[in-house]
């Protein structure tokens, strides 16, 4: 059996990795690889500023070096892709981050891309990676929702804001698909592409699905 695919994410609040297991269950195949997620104890409840982005890189490195033998790819689990190039360097294995697997894919869907985003400070680490992939002419905006990762448990007050925000992306912003830039989002991927008529990327399901592509390549 292959090693699985090892979806990590770097805060401590199960219920993201809850949530992203869910994103990724239409993933899941009898002959696998499996699609395994798993959640960093120590690390902070919300990856939310850049200090928190910084603080999960190392524990997030040795993690992925201690299941270098147990692994076919690792997937970093948050949208700010903490570690991803410092853990390529310690991988035997590919390694994905969601939010540059999500960009990749939300080219493929539309010309200009939105992010929903959880909070007004999330937006510069976003848009410097737009930037470190030179995509910036196929960005139509990045606008937050005002809320923290572990505020996104709620349904009807977080889903209005959402759908609120995606509708600015695309009537004032030209926006042709939506990314959903939290891990915490994942579920409002269905109602959203509902209502808003536009492509929805989720992104750990994304990565996941780039990483069974080049796993069976």
């Amino acid at each position: 059996m292959r090693a699985p695919i090892v979806v990590i994410n770097p805060n401590s609040t199960r219920a993201v990795t809850d949530g992203m297991s869910e994103a990724v269950e239409p993933l899941r195949r009898p002959a696998g690889p499996a699609i395994e997620c798993v959640t960093m104890e120590g690390g902070p409840p919300g990856v939310e500023t850049q200090m928190d982005a910084e603080s999960v890189v190392l524990p997030l490195c040795d993690y992925v070096h201690g299941r270098n033998d147990d692994a076919s790819a690792f997937v970093i689990g948050c949208y700010s892709d903490p570690g991803l190039h410092a853990a390529r360097e310690v991988a035997r294995v590919p390694v994905f981050g969601i939010a540059e697997s999500a960009m990749a894919t939300a080219l493929t869907r539309g010309e200009r891309f939105g992010v929903i985003s959880i909070l007004p400070q999330s937006i510069p680490r976003h848009l410097r990676q737009v930037r470190a992939m030179g995509i910036e002419s196929r960005l139509a905006a990045d606008l937050a929702v005002g809320l923290g990762v572990t505020e996104l448990g709620g349904e009807g007050e977080v889903y209005e804001r959402m759908e609120g925000v995606g509708r600015r992306l695309r009537d004032e912003h030209g926006a042709d698909v939506v990314i959903l830039g939290c891990t915490g989002m994942a579920r409002f991927q269905a109602p959203l592409e509902s209502s808003l008529g536009l492509p929805i990327v989720e992104p750990t399901r994304a990565a996941v699905a780039l990483a069974l592509g080049v796993v069976a390549a």
